[in-house]
């Protein structure tokens, strides 16, 4: 079978919503208003610390598809204000998000065993108002949440290829600057500013779908132990580290492009490996200033980049069933499948989704009872199931 990122298509039932006069739909579905009603027609369980377990209504997967959501709408009503990363969430609230992440990732681990037969995935991208300013929707799309899928491979080997030229495949082998020109310095910098006993660096062979070809190219750790190493808060100590690390060498970077020999950003996690890899590193600083030089002859260019950090961090199961956690520049704003090559279309079709739904609905519901029972949070009656 040809390797290739491959399309799917996923019905779904229409939102029954009216969107108000004026307003784009990526703003109102960040509103207060729309979150409630995600609540009570889509929402599975609540805790006390503001975390929503819901089903995705426009999900990616009719197999399993569903988000915690830190709903900080009704507590901090500037958009600009929330929490959009988990390096900015309150330490009992991180703690709480991540015990729930790891049941989910179990459950999904222990309900699809075999990798030949689900690609399974969890993680994160930044909901920073990183587009331009004048782009719609910006400032409303502020609300940290994560995802949880499960694909049949069945299905992602029966989808037509997608186009590799389509610009959501952005990735590290094939659009991402900090692979394009930095690949080295890039991987430097993650070896020697964290120190991570539970993430093993992998090789891009092993990292890889064999179905897509994808991702490709990005820095990648095997998590040591598999899916009982998420039961450890060092495991989730780490994985924060990564993102931390990858914060400091994109604001690094972009804060050299922006200003020649600029200081040290404020605020950094490393210092002195930022100091000692990055600014005296010429490859890092010869491509800031190709990119620098670019903004001053190319409006559209410099319009399009993302000046503060844009990310896709992942967990995965690749081809042998370890799994494997990798990081991404978010450059186009495109879903998290599409690191694994696995783009997504999304089609309004009732009828469709009501056949997949009441198989959903129950691993859903399974999911649920185990955070129950694990004290996580309280069951949420809707139109399709009850609270407990």
């Amino acid at each position: 079978m040809t390797t290739g990122p491959r399309e799917i298509t996923t019905p779904f039932r229409p939102i029954p919503l009216d969107i108000p006069e004026g307003m784009k739909p990526n703003e109102f579905f960040n509103s207060t208003e729309n979150l409630a009603d995600l609540v009570h027609n889509n929402g599975l369980l609540v805790n006390p610390e503001n975390l929503l377990l819901y089903r995705k209504a426009l999900g990616h997967s009719n197999e399993f598809d569903c988000s915690i959501i830190y709903n900080t709408s009704k507590v901090i009503l500037d958009p600009l204000g929330r929490p959009v990363r988990r390096t900015q969430v309150p330490d009992r609230v991180l703690h709480v998000w991540n015990r729930m992440n790891g049941i989910i990732i179990e459950y999904m681990m222990e309900r699809y065993p075999d990798p030949a037969e689900a690609l399974i995935l969890a993680g994160e991208a930044s909901l920073d108002a990183t587009w331009p300013l004048t782009a719609p929707g910006v400032p409303s799309i502020r609300m940290l949440h994560n995802h949880f899928m499960v694909f049949p491979m069945q299905d992602l080997r029966a989808a037509p290829h997608a186009d590799p030229g389509n610009p959501n495949l952005t990735d590290g082998g094939q659009h991402s600057l900090f692979q394009a020109y930095m690949r080295d310095v890039y991987r430097e910098f993650f070896t020697r500013a964290l120190e991570l006993r539970m993430l093993r660096p992998v090789a891009d062979s092993d990292a890889r779908l064999d179905l897509t070809g994808y991702p490709h190219g990005l820095p990648s750790w095997e998590i040591l132990g598999g899916v009982r190493a998420l039961k450890d808060i060092r495991f989730w100590r780490e994985y924060d580290a990564v993102l931390k690390g990858f914060l400091d060498f994109y604001r690094s970077f972009f804060s050299q492009v922006s200003t020649r020999n600029a200081s040290m950003p404020d605020g950094v996690y490393f210092p002195r490996h930022v100091e000692e890899v990055l600014l005296f590193n010429n490859d890092f600083l010869k491509t800031a200033r190709k990119v620098r030089d670019r903004c001053m002859t190319d409006a559209k260019y410099a319009n399009a980049i993302r000046w503060q950090p844009a990310f896709k961090q992942l967990i995965y199961r690749n081809d042998e069933g370890r799994l494997i956690v990798t990081i991404s520049q978010n450059s186009i704003g495109n879903a998290i499948t599409e690191l694994l090559g696995v783009v997504v279309n999304r089609r309004p079709d009732a009828d469709a989704y009501a056949a997949r739904e009441p198989a959903l609905i129950e691993r859903l519901l399974e999911v649920r009872r185990r955070l129950i029972e694990a004290d996580l949070g309280d069951g949420i009656a809707t139109g399709y199931w009850p609270a407990e």
